[in-house]
This record gives structure tokens, C-alpha cells and sequence, in this order.
């Protein structure tokens, strides 16, 4: 499929197709996509939606993830993920930007770019990763606000209210804020950095009905869990949200090392994906076939 091809696009927006997807009985495995390449390969693989990590996005520019990007930086990624894809887009809107209408520009253009969901937590700035220790959290009905705030600027994107409350103020602290930002208007919750199984179970048991996230991220505070146990502790979605990039990172670090080491990279042909396999993961004779298709106007003598 080429994003360029009118008959192939959605036909659906991507809040309804996100929507749907969430509703339906099984557990949706959301795997993180930092490029537009990485989001082709996700859907080749038969996943449904993706997700977009502000930590990748910030670590794929050479930052820190300590909410120093914007929401253009966000939406250029997002548009390159939606259209590569044609998958509905989970993204990381961070603490929103700043207040209620920063939050309104944030949904607005996230949803103008492709998104098909957001989340936003409850921090404050400088926000940190959510398993990193000493997090600053604001006000429950400051968070509301932005949760409301996002929904009545929303089309039909989903609002996914992430708490990192766990942390510093328990089981109890974290459901009290999702209850609240559920009455908000959040169409999910998000409770970041649970440290245990038991933790997972606490947290559903007492929002019963609610569409819940589960954060499997890498070297974190979580458990290692697979989507399948995450569903039968009552959870709705899991995401993967840096994996791809950690994967990739690590892979160019080693090719740089052994470039500077021995002046070619030969050795790691092996490793490489071809230039076929490129061709074909991107759709290259697609393209080339659609150009070919295009008929060149002839102005009347």
C-alpha cells in the first residue's frame, strides 16, 4: 500500500479505527514505531496500530526525554508514521504541552497529522520517563482539566489519561486520580510504573469496565509480561513503546564501531536488510508503477 494511492486510504478516521479496535474482546498489542520505515515493518509483522513514544521521537533526535519537544516535532512524526502505515496512531502527547489550551492545539493538530489516540499524564515539567524515580506530579484537578480539556477539542481521537501516581501516593492515590479523570472524560486509563503483578490486579479489580494500558517497556520497573497475560489481568492494550528503537540503536552502534574498526563494512552484510527486501518492505514498484499509471494531460489544439 502507498499512502499516495487514494483508493488504499481508510476510509474511517483513525479515532474510530482505534476505537473499535479497543472494544473488541482480545488485548490490543500496540508495538512502537519511531519512523515511518519502522511502522511499515509493524503492520507487514500483522499488528493494528502503533504507538509513538515522545522518549523514542526525543532519542531519535539526539535528546533527552525531559518534555523539551514540541508539537510540531510530534506531528511531523505522526504524519510520517499515519501515512506509511494507513494504521490509527497511539501518541504521546507528554503533560500536553502546557494547560487547557495548549492541550486543545496539541489534540487538534495531533488529530489534523493522523492520530487516532493520545495520552497524557499527570506530571509536571520537566516531565521524566515513567519508571525513573523523583516525579513531579500536579494537582489531580489541574490533570482533569487537561483531560477535559483534550476531549472537547477532540473529533473523535481517544483520550487516554496516563497517572503516574503509583509512585508516590499508592494503589489508592492512582485509582482516586483515574476516577477522576475518567469523569473528565478520559475514554481510558494509563496507570504508569505498577511494579508487580499484583499491582496489575489491584488497579483493574477496582475499575471494573474501564479500558486499561499496560506499559511493557525495557529495563523499567514492570515485570517482563506478555500481551496475553496482560489481558487475562483485565487490561485492554499494551505497548512496546522504544523497543524498535532500542533494537535499531543498538544495531548502528555496533555497525559504526566495526566501520571505524576495519574500514568497511563487509562484515555485516549478513546482518543488513538487501536492497530487495528494502524495495519490497517500502513498496518501491508500487510507486513506480502508480507514475507509470499516471497519464500525461494533453491541452486541446
Amino acid at each position: 500500500m502507498t499512502y499516495l494511492v487514494a483508493a488504499d486510504l481508510p476510509r474511517q478516521s483513525a479515532g474510530s479505527r482505534f476505537g473499535a479496535l479497543i472494544d473488541r474482546p482480545e488485548i490490543l498489542g500496540i508495538p512502537g514505531a519511531h519512523n515511518g520505515l519502522a511502522a511499515i515493518q509493524a503492520r507487514d509483522a500483522g499488528f493494528e496500530a502503533l504507538y509513538l513514544s515522545g522518549a523514542a521521537v526525543s532519542a531519535s533526535m539526539g535528546l533527552p526525554d525531559l518534555g523539551i519537544l514540541t508539537v510540531e516535532d510530534m506531528s511531523f512524526f505522526i504524519r510520517q508514521i499515519a501515512r506509511a502505515s494507513g494504521l490509527p496512531l497511539l501518541a504521546d502527547g507528554d503533560t500536553g504541552y502546557g494547560e487547557a489550551l495548549n492541550v486543545m492545539h496539541m489534540v487538534r493538530s495531533f488529530e489534523d497529522a493522523g492520530a487516532g489516540a493520545v495520552q497524557i499524564e499527570d506530571q509536571l515539567l520537566p516531565k521524566k520517563c515513567g519508571h525513573l524515580n523523583d516525579k513531579q506530579l500536579a494537582a489531580p484537578t489541574d490533570m482533569a482539566a487537561k483531560v477535559n480539556a483534550a476531549k472537547r477539542a477532540s473529533r473523535d481521537l481517544v483520550v487516554i489519561a496516563r497517572t503516574d501516581a503509583a509512585a508516590s501516593e499508592g494503589i489508592e492515590g492512582a485509582v482516586a486520580r483515574a476516577k477522576l479523570y475518567l469523569e473528565a472524560g478520559a475514554d481510558a486509563i494509563f496507570p504508569e510504573a505498577l511494579t508487580s503483578v499484583e499491582m496489575f490486579r489491584e488497579v483493574a479489580s477496582r475499575l471494573p469496565d474501564v479500558k486499561l494500558l499496560a506499559n511493557m517497556t525495557e529495563f523499567g520497573r514492570t515485570p517482563a509480561l506478555t500481551a496475553q497475560e496482560f489481558q487475562d489481568l483485565g487490561y485492554a492494550m499494551v505497548i512496546w513503546p522504544v523497543t524498535s528503537l532500542r533494537v535499531a540503536a543498538k544495531a548502528q552502534g555496533e555497525l559504526y564501531a566495526r566501520l571505524a574498526a576495519e574500514g568497511t563494512p563487509v562484515s555485516l552484510l549478513d546482518r543488513m536488510q538487501t536492497r530487495a527486501e528494502l524495495y519490497e518492505t517500502i513498496r518501491y514498484y508500487d510507486y513506480e508503477a502508480l507514475d507509470r499509471s499516471i497519464v500525461a494531460t494533453v491541452l486541446p489544439a
